[in-house]
């Protein structure tokens, strides 16, 4: 019998974290006969427009999105510009700090996490592994119901993720382009703005007790029209995990630190399950990515993954 493993590697801050349960596993699940229906997620959004100035009040403008041919996900276009990054609410963590300002160049991000439809079109081309598990938190049947078809995938390595977004012609974010693409070009503590959370905003703190439908919150939305920033699941970026932000002065497209000696990545936006503020959108999570260096097929090589954790996709402009 297979053994799973809880491994929470969710190592962040001094205040009190909510725990995310993750999962090892050294054998992949055999995919059932059941054919999941293709995606059928259509979000029309407005995004904002916010000016340089913290004060402003944003207004809004047709959304500057696309589609992607490859799986069918709305892209959400962030222009180039400087934005500040960091903790800077009372509530910052020792490991968001010093805040500081970073210039990006333009880019373009998913708008929605990716789904187990889109997911299991990666799968039929070759272009991924099956999840480490085909449950959600609570729901026994979850990745190839297509009743769950347009939830986010979960249970996903980092290294599943990369190949996804690899896949579709895309990357995974920097935790930069994350960061701006949450909280736009103000000083914002949620996605949202500074009201509290609550479940009209965004699905965390177990009043779902599972995931829900990807762009459920569309009152949540980010500056620039992008979903589920904060809470349903947690989601995977590119970096390379480090306590805090003095240790990379690069401040102009920064890509975190070129190598790590543990292989912990950054994990953004907390969970279904984590309390609000754990939601901060400056909130940073470190969990185990995979170790080019262990034996192919180990947990090891693996890494770590979690009903909590899912991931989306950018792309350059």
């Amino acid at each position: 019998m297979k053994k799973l493993i809880a491994t929470l590697i969710f190592l962040l801050t001094a205040c009190t974290t909510t725990n995310v349960p993750v999962l090892e596993s050294t054998s992949l699940p055999t995919i059932p006969p059941r054919v999941l229906p293709t995606s059928t997620i259509e979000i029309l959004l407005p995004t904002v427009t916010v000016t340089s100035t913290p004060e402003a009040t944003p207004t809004v403008e047709l959304i500057n999105q696309r589609t992607s041919s490859i799986d069918g996900m709305p892209q959400v276009y962030i222009p180039p510009g400087i934005f500040h990054m960091g903790g800077m609410d009372v509530r910052r963590a020792p490991n968001e700090i010093p805040d500081h300002d970073v210039k990006l160049d333009a880019y373009w991000i998913d708008q929605l996490e990716v789904t187990n439809a889109m997911f299991a079109l990666c799968m039929s081309s070759g272009g991924c592994t099956p999840p480490q598990s085909f449950k959600s938190q609570r729901r026994a049947d979850y990745f190839d119901n297509p009743e769950f078809k347009d939830y986010p995938v979960v249970y996903v390595t980092w290294g599943q993720a990369k190949a996804y977004c690899e896949w579709a012609g895309r990357r995974l974010p920097t935790e930069a382009q994350w960061e701006r693409a949450a909280r736009g070009d103000d000083f914002r503590t949620f996605p949202w703005g500074e009201d509290k959370a609550d479940g009209t905003l965004v699905n965390f703190n177990m009043i779902v007790g599972d995931t829900s439908r990807v762009g459920t919150y569309s009152a949540g939305a980010s500056p620039f029209g992008v979903l589920d920033m904060a809470g349903n699941v947690a989601e995977w970026v590119n970096d390379f995990y480090t306590f805090d932000y003095s240790v990379s002065r690069n401040v102009v497209n920064p890509t975190g630190p070129e190598t790590s000696s543990n292989f912990i990545r950054v994990v953004r936006g907390g969970s279904l399950g984590d309390a609000e503020i754990n939601i901060r959108l400056s909130k940073r999570s470190s969990v185990q990515g995979p170790n080019p260096n262990a034996a192919t097929g180990s947990s090891a090589a693996l890494g770590d993954f979690s009903p909590r954790i899912g991931f989306r996709c950018a792309e350059d402009d």
